[in-house]
């Protein structure tokens, strides 16, 4: 199988895998218990045996006729769980305690699989893998520095003789803050969370686009660069604006799709250049 042929199979299996997350998104919250369970703890504080003093509060946290040492601890109002997000999850637990001796399968809740937290920890394994990809991140970035400024021979003005180093330092930045508020997004989701995730990754997989075509034909002029980059960069802000003030449309991986059947394109261009044309003619890479 070819290079082209393999990145159109990898495009088409990430479509098809939104398709499938779409048709199964609220498999869970449709669900008539699931829905009753939520109900029935929003007017008690209970589900079961359990119950959250917090479902006894105000909307701005503070206790109903009670002391204040009865108000939210400080990181559960920082991590807004409050009395309709507990019953959410709760509910979960108990649903899927329900369906598992039933010998169902599991189901999603509000577009997400069931879930523990880990000290008010939402997702603690995408949590930890989040950060373990901004920490290797970040290294290739400090590594990158290093290699330019302290091993490599510079200009006169200090400056370096690669012409794409400013271009790689806006990219490790970028992807250091798109992983950072990953980790963020599945510690606790929510709207401002969710969005900031969302923003991030756009902007990462928009100026990956630009910087793989600019490296890919060996853009050096600054005007074509700028021609270049300028559409793409009103692409993609337009498309964050969309997102944050319009609606936050989850067909947003289906267009990330599109990038990357694009960046496979641009691969395969790459590989066909000449040899000098390569990032290891700047003993950068091999």
């Amino acid at each position: 199988m070819t290079f082209m042929a393999q990145c159109h199979w990898i495009s088409l299996f990430f479509a098809l895998s939104f398709l499938v997350r779409v048709l199964n998104a609220s498999a869970g919250d449709s669900d008539p218990l699931y829905k009753a369970c939520i109900e029935q703890c929003e007017k008690t504080g209970c589900v079961g045996d359990k119950c959250f003093q917090h479902c006894k509060l105000s909307s701005d946290g503070n206790p109903i006729g009670g002391p204040w040492y009865l108000q939210e601890p400080l990181y559960l109002r920082w991590k807004q769980w409050d009395c309709r997000s507990d019953c959410r999850y709760h509910c979960m637990l108990a649903r899927e305690e329900e369906r598992e001796e039933l010998g169902d399968k599991p189901v999603k809740y509000h577009g997400k699989w069931p879930f523990r937290r880990v000290y008010g920890i939402q997702e603690p394994v995408s949590v930890a893998l989040a950060t373990l990809n901004l920490a290797m991140q970040f290294h290739g970035w400090v590594s990158f520095l290093i290699l330019l400024y302290y091993k490599l021979p510079l200009r006169p003005d200090r400056k370096t003789f690669y012409e794409y180093t400013g271009l790689w330092h806006i990219y490790g930045i970028l992807a250091m803050n798109a992983w950072f508020w990953n980790a963020v997004f599945h510690s606790r989701d929510v709207d401002l969370t969710e969005k900031l995730d969302y923003s991030s990754g756009v902007a990462l997989l928009g100026f990956t686009l630009i910087l793989a075509i600019l490296r890919a034909f060996n853009v050096r002029d600054e005007a074509a660069r700028v021609m270049i980059a300028a559409p793409l960069m009103a692409f993609v802000t337009t498309h964050i604006l969309y997102l944050n003030f319009y609606k936050l449309d989850y067909g947003n991986p289906s267009s990330n799709s599109l990038h990357l059947l694009n960046l496979c394109s641009i691969i395969h261009h790459y590989t066909k250049l000449p040899a000098q044309l390569h990032l290891g003619s700047y003993g950068i890479l091999p």
